[in-house]
């Protein structure tokens, strides 16, 4: 586990850079602001049904400052094609801890799919069955419970690009994608760019995680840029390029009340990965998460969420069963 520099995240930062324009402006123009904004925010709001989901003991209160969990879906969705969650990142937030723990969860990790009934790789699940299936194999998987979720469409990395005039990123390995060449240093993205730059893995050795991290810095730079003043004029821009492309089951309140209760903890983000090996079975290739090392992520969450003592429930021969996989349906 690393700690590393604070990164304040997309939805969240954007959202209420434009928010604090309403704190010191007071004018007419910070009152289109503010509407657009709230606009937004309930474009964005899909609550979802959790037939499946782990049950707390007791509802958690934002309002309350109690510590809770969120889902991160980066959906690959295309045209004719409702996609596979191409990045899955779990944050847990303890106000009383004052930090916020940041877990990528590889794509292709082999597991159950809770609902469907198979063992496949973790990002099917959304193929399978949208938000509610992906938020209940990740609780089943991590056995946590996950409170909230927040899907952005990659797709909609190019509106965002565009709408902030585009990103600056540190490149550090050199590649093609695309027809497009991104060479070592710094490169300015438009869009289209940067959905290129965002999407690539299979030429890099880290895998899922060199490209996890180009996502990660591409979000960085548009928080730059976002929350500059020069971007305020452009704020029906932003706000458009989120209503479309972000979808989540954090109401306008919960926002509102996360800024006010959680902002001192951006200062503290521990990011984690979760170790394991390549495994080619019945001719496809699976991420495979060791029992041991399932339970040791499992217990650190729970622990950060200040859960009950027990470490994680085992799942058995679910990450590493031999059996076929299920191939998902495209719609």
């Amino acid at each position: 586990m690393k700690q590393k520099k604070s990164r304040k995240k997309l939805w969240l930062t954007i959202t209420f850079s434009f928010l604090a324009v309403l704190v010191f402006g007071g004018s007419a123009y910070a009152y289109m602001v503010y509407h657009s904004v709230h606009k937004a925010i309930n474009t964005m709001h899909h609550p979802v049904k959790r037939d499946n989901a782990v049950k707390r003991e007791k509802e958690v209160t934002i309002k309350k400052r109690d510590p809770f969990s969120i889902l991160l879906l980066g959906v690959d969705q295309r045209e004719h094609d409702k996609g596979r969650s191409d990045t899955m990142i779990v944050l847990t937030v303890n106000p009383n801890k004052k930090s916020i723990d940041m877990l990528s969860i590889p794509r292709d990790t082999r597991t159950e799919i809770v609902g469907k009934g198979t063992v496949d790789k973790i990002n099917h699940a959304y193929a399978f069955g949208d938000v509610e299936m992906s938020m209940n194999t990740v609780e089943h998987f991590l056995n946590i419970p996950i409170d909230y979720y927040i899907k952005v469409n990659m797709e909609g990395f190019k509106d965002l690009v565009d709408a902030v005039d585009g990103v600056t990123v540190n490149n550090d390995l050199a590649f093609s994608a695309g027809g497009q060449n991104f060479p070592v240093g710094q490169l300015h993205l438009n869009g289209e760019q940067a959905l290129k730059y965002s999407r690539m893995r299979h030429d890099d050795p880290r895998g899922d995680f060199g490209r996890q991290k180009r996502q990660r810095e591409i979000i960085d730079s548009i928080l730059d840029k976002g929350a500059s003043i020069s971007s305020l004029w452009n704020y029906n821009d932003i706000m458009d390029a989120l209503a479309k492309n972000v979808k989540t089951n954090l109401s306008f309140q919960d926002m509102v009340d996360i800024q006010s209760n959680y902002k001192d903890l951006r200062h503290n983000i521990n990011e984690m990965q979760i170790s394991g090996d390549g495994q080619i079975i019945n001719d496809v290739w699976y991420y495979i998460v060791p029992e041991s090392e399932r339970l040791a992520i499992s217990k650190k969450l729970r622990d950060h969420l200040q859960l009950d003592g027990q470490h994680g429930a085992s799942i058995g021969e679910s990450n590493n069963d031999t059996g076929a996989s299920s191939v998902p349906p495209k719609s």
